[in-house]
C-alpha cells in the first residue's frame, strides 16, 4: 500500500509539473526560433536577394542597350555631317563655275549636271540648304560678315549671301556667310 499511495501523489505532482514546465520549454523554443531561423526563411531571403539582384541586372542591360544605340546613332550622324563637311567646297566650286559665263555650252551644261546630282546626293542624306537674300537673319544659323544700311531691306535682313548654309536636321554643319541690312 505504501507505494501506491506513492504513485498516486506522484501521479498528481507529474502533471502539474509538466504543465508548469510546457510554457518554459515553449519560451526556450521561440527564442530559438528568433535566433536561428527555419530553412524555409533563408530560402525566402535568398530568393528574394536573387529576385532584387536579377532585376538590378535586368534595368542595367536595358540601360546599356539604350546608350549603345544612341551612340551608334550619333556615330551615324557624325559620320554624315563629316563627310557633307568636305563635299561643301566641291559644291561652292561648282556653284562659282555656274556663275561664270561661258561660250561652251556642253561646259556649261556638264557643270549643271554635276551640281544637280550633288543637291541630289545631298537631299538624299538629308541635308539642307538654307542662307538666301531676303530671309531674316538668324543669328543661330547665319554668319554675319558684313553690315550695310539700305532703307529699302527691313531690319535684320539677309542682304547678300557669300556662301550657303548647311544642316543635317538640327544640326548646323556650315553657318551661311551673309551681309546684313540695318
Amino acid at each position: 500500500m505504501d507505494t501506491e499511495e506513492r504513485k498516486e501523489p506522484m501521479q498528481e505532482e507529474a502533471p502539474v509539473e509538466k504543465t508548469a514546465e510546457v510554457p518554459a520549454q515553449e519560451d526556450r523554443k521561440s527564442k530559438k526560433k528568433n535566433k536561428k531561423p527555419n530553412e524555409a526563411d533563408t530560402l525566402k531571403e535568398e530568393l528574394t536577394k536573387q529576385k532584387e539582384q536579377y532585376l538590378f541586372l535586368a534595368a542595367e542591360y536595358d540601360n546599356f542597350r539604350k546608350r549603345s544605340q544612341k551612340e551608334k546613332d550619333n556615330i551615324y550622324q557624325d559620320a554624315k555631317a563629316d563627310s557633307v563637311k568636305k563635299l561643301l567646297p566641291v559644291f561652292d566650286n561648282l556653284e562659282r563655275a555656274l556663275n561664270q559665263e561661258t561660250t561652251d555650252e556642253a561646259y556649261k551644261k556638264g557643270v549643271e549636271m554635276t551640281m544637280q546630282g550633288l543637291r541630289e546626293a545631298f537631299k538624299t542624306l538629308g541635308v539642307e540648304e538654307f542662307g538666301e537674300a531676303g530671309e531674316a537673319f538668324d543669328p543661330n544659323m547665319h554668319n554675319a560678315v558684313m553690315h550695310i544700311e539700305n532703307e529699302a531691306l527691313g531690319e535684320n535682313v539677309i542682304a547678300q549671301v557669300f556662301a550657303k548654309g548647311f544642316k543635317v536636321g538640327d544640326r548646323v554643319i556650315r553657318f551661311a556667310m551673309v551681309q546684313v541690312a540695318n
